[in-house]
């Protein structure tokens, strides 16, 4: 027995001067949903009627104009669900869905039976035309497999004239295993079922041109249909559709490639479900022509709605790293990525006019709100993330909003406690450790009392009369400056408290925008020239109370530290 390489490259296709790698994509293709057909038939346990239905329901709410909704001679779930589309009337006229059928009279007479009555069907035939399949499944020959599919075709348009259906029915015809055929016979097979269909009407007629199995690389996939459209002689009275299959994880680039190459039809499923590693994924291809200023014509911006509805129905998690929809795809953890996307979101506005474009954030290639995610959930907690990320997580959930100079004095506090823990945090203990060292801090001190005095002739200055339990005694101090802290500050100077330190950072702003909103003061101060500031945070409804607050914080921190 002759020994071969186990594996070889798949021929190249004998194309000359491509024009698709040039090619611009500008508009959305016709979206056919294979969820209920395709994306079913591969699940452990496939949808019953009413989860059939409720999966239906959300496809129509995306926005698709063309739904799979089964094989009905395959099974008479499948059956019964077709007529329960069409009896309860459940279909809206914009709609059309489409039914699978083998090129087999009684199969093909079963299918067109499940369509009485229906408004709108796409009748889908297939026969496989790869010599793989045609040898070696079918035991027959190239004129024989032609054969197959004139004969099924002329079959599915008997029946459904039979049935009285031919202004309703839209026919299409797949050559299973496109991308594994040879071409010039798959062209005379396509050119044969035309011809025998005899299509009447605009967008009747539908060649589904299938990688069923994906082996090419995504590049032949369009130079398959860009030789197809260029020597199939009916291009202008056909709709050319893709059905790619994902096994060496290269679908999507497969089928952009094919769109560039003249396609205009696209089948797949959400998530990508489907036959092994499953369909092309519609939610990431879509919203990636999305992200190119395409109008796509579906919503996915209820993002976590239609996760929800996926995952009931096929029981099968969403992965965190799905593109647009995984729980990660919008998260960043590195401290670098976090302080560009805060950097970029704080100034929006002056990148949209520098790039005339709406939307351009570094790290963020589409605004999370277009498919219902929140900038809150951008920016993750762990060991690896930066000063920047903490301190936005703070400024967008809770309104706090530190100095520049205290950032990295945050950053530490978080950083030492995720290299205990590990892990990840949420915003809730981010806001737990920002208040355990940084506002809530028991010291030496801590002020009893504390009242304005009013000064004659003292020009700007204020002066403050305070009472202080320093260490379990009451001491008392007063003293005047140009403001309550300032005063304060010299108070603490002049005793044998603290004579030694200095306020080097002072800022306050309110919590909020409504009336009731609290204040919130920083203060650094440092001690004995040194340039290392230690800061305090304070918290009151009142401005002067927050302000002394964070300044006995800071010292009582400074105190503990020591």
């Amino acid at each position: 027995m002759a020994q071969f390489p186990k594996y070889r490259q798949p021929e190249p296709i004998k194309i000359t001067n491509r024009k698709w790698p040039d090619n611009i994509l500008t508009k959305a293709p016709t979206w056919m949903s294979v969820d209920l057909r395709d994306g079913n038939q591969a699940l452990p346990i496939p949808m019953d009627s009413d989860t059939k239905l409720n999966y239906f329901k959300m496809l129509v709410k995306i926005g698709f104009k063309e739904i799979e909704v089964g094989f009905p001679s395959a099974s008479q779930e499948d059956f019964d669900f077709c007529r329960r589309l069409i009896e309860e009337n459940l279909v809206p006229d914009d709609v059309r869905i489409s039914v699978l059928t083998q090129a087999r009279k009684h199969l093909i007479d079963r299918t067109v039976e499940a369509l009485k009555g229906v408004k709108k069907a796409i009748v889908h035939c297939y026969v496989a035309t790869s010599d793989l399949h045609g040898k070696f499944v079918f035991n027959k020959n190239r004129d024989e497999v032609k054969q197959m599919a004139i004969e099924g075709t002329a079959m599915v348009r008997d029946a459904v004239e039979k049935a009285g259906l031919m202004e309703h029915v839209f026919y299409e015809f797949s050559p299973e295993e496109f991308t594994d055929s040879d071409l010039d016979f798959v062209i005379d097979v396509c050119k044969s079922v035309k011809e025998t269909w005899q299509p009447t009407r605009p967008g009747e007629f539908i060649l589904n041109l299938p990688a069923t199995v994906e082996r090419r690389p995504p590049n032949q996939y369009a130079d398959m249909i860009e030789y197809f459209r260029e020597h199939y002689p009916y291009t202008d009275e056909t709709i050319i559709s893709l059905h790619a299959h994902n096994d060496q994880g290269c679908a999507i680039a497969a089928t952009e490639m094919a769109l560039m190459a003249g396609a205009t039809r696209v089948e797949g499923t959400i998530f990508g479900h489907g036959e092994r590693t499953g369909n092309v994924d519609l939610a990431v291809l879509a919203l990636n022509l999305h992200s190119r200023g395409i109008d796509i014509g579906l919503d996915f911006s209820d993002m976590q709605e239609v996760i929800r509805t996926v995952e009931a129905a096929s029981g099968i998690e969403v992965h965190p790293r799905h593109p647009y929809a995984g729980q990660l795809v919008f998260a960043a953890f590195s401290g670098s990525h976090q302080d560009a996307i805060r950097k970029g979101l704080d100034r929006k506005e002056e990148i949209s006019e520098f790039f005339h474009q709406g939307w351009k954030i570094p790290y963020l290639h589409v605004d999370p709100a277009d498919v219902g995610a929140t900038y809150e959930k951008l920016i993750r907690i762990n060991s690896q993330s930066g000063k920047g990320g903490i301190v936005y997580v703070l400024e967008k959930e809770y309104g706090i909003y530190p100095p520049k100079a205290m950032h990295p004095c945050i950053g530490r506090v978080v950083q030492d406690y995720m290299d205990k823990v590990g892990g990840e945090i949420d915003s809730v203990k981010l806001k737990e450790l920002f208040d355990t060292n940084f506002v809530n801090i028991q010291g030496p001190f801590r002020m009893l009392d504390y009242q304005r005095e009013i000064l004659e002739d003292a020009g700007d200055l204020i002066g403050v009369k305070f009472i202080l339990d320093y260490d379990g005694h009451k001491v008392e101090l007063s003293d005047q400056g140009n403001g309550p802290i300032a005063a304060v500050v010299h108070a603490l100077r002049q005793s044998p408290l603290v004579p030694d330190f200095e306020l080097r950072d002072f800022s306050e702003r309110t919590m909020g925008d409504s009336a009731s909103a609290k204040a919130i003061a920083f203060v650094g101060v440092s001690f004995g020239g040194s340039k290392n500031l230690v800061y305090g945070v304070g918290i009151h409804s009142n401005i002067d109370r927050a302000a002394l607050a964070a300044l006995f914080t800071a010292l009582n921190r400074a105190a503990v530290k020591a």
